[in-house]
Order: structure tokens, then C-alpha cells, then sequence
């Protein structure tokens, strides 16, 4: 991931994909468990960790871009709430093992087949029974205009996911076309892979 990219994005005027959590994120928080921890990976500004810390949930984030994580923090001093939150890639953070009680990934998008040791690892830093809630662009996204990268193998299909998340009972997983209010970056009809998994106990 680009971290010059992403760090010139986030210095931007305003919020790159707005201040409102993701509405797939949002309308599923209920299956997180009262004072859950929960890891926020490539969280960017923290629109949706900083919601999550609102509700009272212990939340922890990362991304690559520092710009990211400064715009992040002074907001929730502006809310007065918590979040801890880390610069760096997966590989380069010390995060425990079976530590979290739920993963949020919006539209993480990395190279494959990087993504696939990616999820793996974040894997194993869910407690058993623990709550992943995921969306990000499906490959269909291609034929759309309302963001997301222009590499077919950065983009997901059903089956990759239900792949690379093996260890995961799918609670919903869908493909669909939603309309997308999200910054100035996301804007428009979509086409996305979503769901909620529970990690599996034999996993």
C-alpha cells in the first residue's frame, strides 16, 4: 500500500469518504457483542472506529497513512473518546493473538495475492466465536465510476472471499448494487462484496 498516496488523500480539505460510519458497518453493529474490542485495519481518517468508540466499544485501528491516523485522532478529542491507533503495515504491528473480538474491514483493498496473507493474519488475531463485518468493491466495480481501484485483481468475487476467509461461518454474504454517499470518493452506484462471518471454534 501507498503511503504517500494514501497521506497526500488524507490531507485533503474534509473527509475523503465522509465523517458517517459505513452504512453496511452500521446497520450490522448489533452482532458485536456489548464492550467488544475491535480492530479497524486500514482505517484511514476513522470514521468508522471513531463511531464504534462512540458506542462504547474499545476500538484499536491501523493504516499505512500518518496523515490518516492525525486526522482520526484530533476528531475523537473533538468527541472525547478513545481509540488507539497504529501507523504501519499488518506485518510490521504487534497486535496478540485471539486479542480481538471483532475485525471491521471497509473497502481494504490490497494487491493479490498480498490480500490473501493479509486476511489470514488478521484471522488469527480474532478470538474464537469473534465477529468479522466486511464490504469492499466486487470485480463488477469495474463497469461502475463510484471509486475504488482500476485492478480487477485488487477487486473480489464471491468465491475469493468465501476462499480467503475459510474459517468463517457466514452469517449474511451477499453480492449487490448499492448507492454510495460516502465523501467526495465514493459517489454513486456500486457493486460490492458484503458480509458478516463468525470465526469458526475448530478454525
Amino acid at each position: 500500500m501507498d503511503a504517500n498516496f494514501w497521506d497526500n488523500r488524507y490531507n485533503e480539505e474534509g473527509f475523503a469518504y465522509g465523517n458517517s460510519p459505513n452504512v453496511w458497518f452500521e446497520s450490522n453493529i448489533s452482532y458485536l457483542k456489548p464492550n467488544s474490542k475491535v480492530l479497524f485495519p486500514a482505517e484511514g481518517e476513522g470514521r468508522n472506529a471513531v463511531f464504534a468508540a462512540q458506542q462504547g466499544f474499545e476500538c484499536c485501528a491501523f493504516d499505512v497513512s500518518a496523515a490518516g491516523k492525525e486526522k482520526a485522532l484530533l476528531w475523537t478529542k473533538e468527541l472525547d473518546v478513545q481509540l488507539d491507533y497504529q501507523v504501519g503495515a499488518l506485518e510490521e504491528l504487534e497486535f496478540e493473538l485471539d486479542s480481538f473480538d471483532a475485525i471491521v474491514l471497509s473497502y481494504a483493498h490490497l494487491p493479490y495475492p498480498d490480500r490473501i496473507v493479509f486476511h489470514k493474519k488478521l484471522l488469527t488475531l480474532l478470538k474464537t466465536d469473534g465477529i468479522v463485518i466486511f464490504e469492499a468493491f466486487a470485480k463488477e466495480q469495474l463497469d461502475y465510476q463510484s471509486g475504488g481501484p482500476k485492478v480487477e485483481t485488487m477487486l473480489f468475487s464471491l468465491e475469493e472471499v468465501m476462499e480467503e476467509f475459510e474459517g468463517l461461518q457466514f452469517i449474511i454474504i451477499q453480492h449487490a448494487i448499492v448507492k454510495l454517499e460516502e465523501g467526495k470518493y465514493h459517489q454513486g452506484e456500486g457493486a460490492v462484496i458484503r458480509f458478516v462471518g463468525q470465526k469458526l471454534r475448530n478454525y
